[in-house]
């Protein structure tokens, strides 16, 4: 069954699935600030366009562009800053 969820009044909007090995959402957020949550271990994925990312523990904010992937720890909270609409994948877990 899919899972629809939006997110910071709608800027940010993914499905989610049960992917071959895990849990997994795919999504596209709309450029701006964001702050999230974590309760699993994420592995997210950058489909199109780029996220800039603050990871948790970290003073230096990092950007991922399409193709690239990056991981956060579970129970965690981490930023996101999004200057151009990017879709993404999230695999938890």
């Amino acid at each position: 069954m899919l899972a629809v969820n939006e997110y910071f009044e709608g800027k940010v909007k993914s499905i989610g699935f049960q992917g071959e090995d895990k849990p997994a959402s795919v999504g596209v957020m709309e450029p701006g600030d964001y702050e999230f949550a974590t309760a699993a271990p994420e592995v997210m994925v950058v489909v199109s366009g780029a996220l800039t990312v603050l990871l948790p523990d970290s003073d230096s904010w990092q950007t991922f562009k399409a193709g690239t992937q990056f991981d956060v720890a579970g129970d965690a909270k981490f930023q996101v800053k999004v200057e151009t609409q990017t879709a993404y994948l999230c695999l938890y877990g």
